[in-house]
Parts: structure tokens; sequence; C-alpha cells
């Protein structure tokens, strides 16, 4: 396992999304080296729609790999605001960049501290047991 990586500059939850501050209360939210690993190939990826008021824990979209179907989950309450619509035509970058082209969405949280609650990168990778 240890040639997955887990940015330190990150936030993560026990669900394994990442979740990278963009400024004014933005967040970019992805899915884990980790999820994208025991998925397997990404084939599809079902997105909230801009727009969509998401509440922390709830499920907001899919993702679809040859394996089985897994759900993404909101890491905070917010407003979606920007979808990765470069997912439609490539869902593979889930597993080839997961931190970088393979992002899933951009939400406004209703609290910003909220982000800081979330796991660092230690303590996410010690969660991974």
């Amino acid at each position: 396992m240890s040639d997955l990586e887990y940015p330190a500059n990150l936030r993560y939850t026990s669900d394994h999304e990442w979740i990278a501050e963009q400024g004014d209360g933005v967040v970019r939210v992805g899915v884990t080296a980790y999820a994208q690993d025991a998925l397997g190939d990404v084939v599809f990826v079902s997105l909230p729609a801009v727009g969509d008021t998401v509440t922390a824990g709830e499920s907001c979209g899919e993702v679809e790999s040859t394996k089985s179907v897994s759900d993404l989950y909101a890491p905070l309450d917010g407003e979606i605001t920007g979808v990765n619509d470069g997912l439609e035509a490539g869902p593979e970058q889930v597993n080839t960049d997961p931190y970088g082209e393979g992002w899933m969405f951009e939400m406004k949280v209703a609290d910003s501290a909220g982000v800081s609650a979330l796991m660092d990168s230690a303590a996410y990778q010690e969660s991974l047991g």
C-alpha cells in the first residue's frame, strides 16, 4: 500500500474522499488513491448537479467500476458549485490522476471550519490500518 499517495495539503474523510480548499469557502472533492485502487477500473461517474444543496454524509453521486458501484458522499454541508465534466468522457482519470484531473465536484461549504475538522493525511493513513 506504500505506493499509494496521500498528499499532506489535503483533508480526508472516512468515506475515502479528499478535500482541497480552493478559497472563499469553496472546496474541491475527489476520491483517494486508496478508493480508486479498491474500486478497480472506473468506467462511469455520476456527479451531483451544480446548484444542488448537499448534507454531510449523504450520497450525492456514484462511481461505477468494473468491480462495483460505490456512492459518493458529501463531505460537508453546502452547495455544489462545479462538477468535473471531463469525467463523462474520461472516467479513467479517477484511476490515473485521483488528486488532479480525476477530481469529482466543487462545493461552497456552509461552515468552512468543518474542513479543518476532517482528517489530515497521517490520520487518514492510520485509519486505513
